[in-house]
């Protein structure tokens, strides 16, 4: 028992000082490295501040519609709602969100929709929609907000970002910035 113990309470004590210490030290200064010190990616419009790195809502018609969030955007309790594809509430609450969104966008068929405008994801705040997504909603902004759809679409293309590395993901939007630029839109 002695030649397992000793070892075993060894081996306990490193790792707890290598994961309380030097990982922890590791990891806050590979933050340090990232743009604002780690702390988000923060943007003040009209003496508000918001973190462009954290989904938003907006609900207003002359916005472009973010990712559905499974926590109502709260960052405090990220996550997904955990029901399967065939759980008969999660196929309801997608009906819906489909609906909704078919309500709001006269002229687009269900097939178009992209999936990311009907389902929440992974974390459920997920700033980020495709070009594909933003693209789909374009008629209705230009309507509302009575300008050409050339130029909403010329919005989406000067704020897509590349795929990481230019292979890795898709092409996205950050939704809060093209929605702070569609409103500094003359």
């Amino acid at each position: 028992m002695k030649t397992n113990i000793f070892p075993a309470i060894k081996l306990t004590m490193i790792t707890l000082v290598f994961f309380s210490g030097v990982y922890t030290a590791v990891i806050w200064g590979v933050a340090q490295l990232a743009p604002n010190g780690g702390k988000g990616q923060v943007v003040t419009v009209g003496g508000k501040r918001y973190y462009t790195n954290i989904g938003q809502t907006f609900t207003q018609d002359k916005y472009f519609y973010s990712r559905p969030s499974a926590v109502g955007y709260n960052s405090a309790g990220s996550g997904g709602s955990n029901k399967g594809p065939s759980n008969p509430d999660y196929l309801a609450t997608v009906q819906a969100r489909i609906d909704t969104f078919l309500v709001h966008n006269p002229g687009v068929e269900k097939k178009d929709i992209p999936v990311e405008l009907v389902t929440a994801s992974g974390s459920g705040l997920d700033p980020d929609i495709t070009s594909n997504s933003a693209l789909v909603q374009v008629k209705r902004i230009a309507a509302i907000r009575k300008v050409s759809q050339q130029k909403v679409e010329q919005l989406i293309a000067k704020n897509t970002e590349a795929p990481l590395l230019g292979m890795f993901g898709p092409e996205k939007v950050n939704v809060l910035k093209l929605n702070i630029a569609l409103d500094e839109l003359k």
